[in-house]
């Protein structure tokens, strides 16, 4: 195979700096460059931008190839068909990783501009929850032509193409840019998405030029207001003046000429703090195998795993990777024993850590002594990379499963959002959280702020359904506290002697229904037959080759759902969409022969 005769005929050697870990067949300067240039990189944007986060939660791998072969090994495969776009540089991202792949002999003006571009939507991604698209795809264009030499930074050089497009078309109506999102044509249609790109740089140079030149702030000034809830239009006329005024002088802009911005002088980066070591080909290919893995070439990378688990029985990424690809294809059990092994060979792998433990809990109740491992992995991660949002938003989930420590679970997934902002399932799982802690008015108010992040039609429909629900939920309650205070009302006056309307006394106050929760927990698989629902309750019958065994919630909100080797259509409406399905359910079997409580259900094909 190719990936594998190109790489044993290389050296192969890592510099890590502060913020970047480079791996690379290059020689150590071109090494070193690399390394010193995203320094800089990360500098020039720390400086612009002095109170945002500028580090993401999983470090960032540079695989820098010398030569056009050694890059087409690792890029993606719809770019190796001939005719096809010759690609420069990548930035791959995902939840757990952060990559970018570079060809250190690419030609032209800015080989890496589609590197700086979503290095820089990395970088603002925390802001994304309120950042107005405009503004967001504004600067990642004004960045993304960005040159850093020894002494000086280019910053801002203009695109030929936008500059063209703009001046032989009319530009779109400020009020009408300011309010593109994600659901918006001009951001999805080709011809009004060039428009609405080309237009976004544009007016960003430009405010970004008089902001310079007047020594003001409005760009700053703008966001703020856009991150207080402002909304984009009224906040850009308090920010930037006359809106048709702004219009008339961008249009002034556009034929005028657009220059750029030279900063002299370095930039402070310590190149003495940059460690170099020589890579053994087993720890290179595992690296490049990885990368295959998340940029979806598989049977690459599970061969190229293959000869470095032959080489190296031990190495700690191989394992990792064999285990996010049995993950992948479904195989839980070999990924958690791929994982398991990864974390008894290197306690200090978070990656290693946090999947263990997130396997673990997919495969059913698990026992005392599995949920003490589980437990300790995800606080592992947590504490080996305190910057990695899916591992406190694991832990909170886990201790939502047992319906145990539910502040500290409150407490984990809002540090899951803090982390990152723009994850519209880690809000749903506040959501969740505070659900369970029996406070719906404000699981409601997280979900119609996880609404504005929607970026999906999908994604939007789930969210207001679950709104709905919760609203339900949070009626009923209402009125069964009404209830029982006018039960308790009635017994007093009861007690007192007073009379009382035929039927009404009976001398009890009802108690609110809680669920028992205290027997042993059990799990049963089988078919879901008689969903009943009286919202919020509800109840089922699991049809098994035993006995069937009838289960309930009082608050299906409480439940924790979940799909095992299939995705469900559409948002799941327990009271409508569960009968009929096959899944495995858990539930805590009631001591005094009463009908046990539901705690997850996990649904199968």
């Amino acid at each position: 195979m190719a990936v594998l005769v190109h790489a044993k005929t290389d050296e192969w050697m890592e510099v890590r700096t502060p913020h970047f870990v480079v791996v690379t067949n290059a020689s150590e300067k071109q090494a070193r460059h690399v390394a010193d240039q995203f320094e800089r990189m990360r500098f020039v944007f720390h400086k612009a931008f002095p109170n945002a986060h500028v580090d993401p939660g999983s470090p960032i791998v540079v695989l820098a190839l010398k030569d056009k072969k050694g890059f087409q090994a690792l890029e993606p495969e719809a770019y190796l068909a001939k005719g096809q776009l010759q690609l420069a540089g990548l930035f791959l991202r995902a939840p757990d990783k952060n990559y970018v792949l570079l060809r250190l002999d690419a030609e032209g003006e800015h080989p890496y501009s589609t590197v700086y571009h979503e290095y820089t939507h990395l970088l603002v991604s925390r802001a994304e929850e309120w950042l107005p698209l405009w503004l967001n795809e504004g600067l990642a264009q004004f960045y993304e032509n960005t040159d850093i030499h020894d002494k000086e930074v280019l910053l801002g050089q203009p695109s030929a193409g936008s500059i063209y497009l703009l001046q032989q078309n009319k530009l779109l109506p400020l009020p009408i840019l300011f309010t593109v999102d994600n659901k918006s044509p001009y951001y999805h249609e080709e011809n009004k998405g060039s428009m609405f790109y080309a237009e976004s740089w544009a007016l960003t140079h430009y405010l970004w030029v008089k902001d310079y030149q007047d020594k003001t702030d409005r760009i700053s000034a703008y966001a703020k207001l856009v991150s207080a809830h402002v909304d984009p239009v009224t906040a850009a006329s308090t920010a930037f003046g006359d809106l048709k005024k702004l219009q008339s002088n961008l249009e002034s802009y556009l034929r005028s000429g657009i220059g750029y911005f030279k900063l002299p002088g370095g930039t402070d980066v310590d190149d003495s703090a940059f460690t170099v070591r020589p890579l053994t080909l087993p720890a290179a290919d595992a690296v490049r195998a990885d990368f295959l893995a998340y940029n979806q070439r598989f049977g690459d990378a599970r061969a190229l795993l293959d000869r470095v688990l032959h080489d190296d029985p031990n190495n700690v990424s191989a394992h990792e990777t064999m285990g996010f690809l049995a993950f992948r294809d479904g195989k839980l059990d070999d990924a958690q024993r791929w994982y398991g092994q990864a974390v008894q060979l290197d306690s200090q792998s978070y990656l290693a850590h946090y999947y263990f433990a997130a396997i673990a809990m997919r495969e059913g109740m698990p026992s005392a002594q599995r949920q003490d491992q589980i437990e300790a992995s995800l606080k592992a991660a947590t504490k080996l990379n305190p910057s990695f949002a899916p591992a406190f938003d694991q832990l909170a989930m886990f201790y939502g499963m047992g319906h145990k420590n539910l502040e500290e679970a409150h407490t984990a997934s809002l540090m899951a959002v803090q982390l990152d902002p723009s994850n519209v399932g880690f809000r749903i799982n506040v959501a969740n959280v505070l659900m369970q802690m029996e406070r719906p008015k404000d699981a409601i108010a997280v979900l119609q702020n996880a609404l504005k992040l929607a970026t999906t039609p999908g994604q939007t429909a789930m969210i207001q359904s679950q709104i709905e629900s919760m609203q339900q939920y949070q009626v009923a309650r209402e009125r069964m506290a009404q209830d029982y205070r006018e039960a308790s009302e009635e017994t007093a006056r009861q007690s007192a002697g007073e009379s009382t309307q035929a039927g009404t006394a009976t001398g009890v106050a009802p108690a609110l229904p809680e669920d028992d929760r205290h027997g042993p927990r059990r799990t049963v698989k089988g078919t879901l037959k008689e969903v009943q629902c009286a919202d919020p309750s509800l109840t089922l019958k699991v049809e098994n080759p035993g006995k069937p065994v009838t289960l309930r919630s009082r608050n299906y909100y409480k439940i924790q759902f979940s799909a095992l080797g299939f995705t469900p259509s559409g948002d799941l409406n327990p009271c409508k969409d569960l009968e009929g399905m096959k899944a495995k359910v858990e539930y805590f079997e009631a001591l005094n022969g009463a009908v046990g409580q539901i705690v997850a259900i996990e649904l199968t094909k």
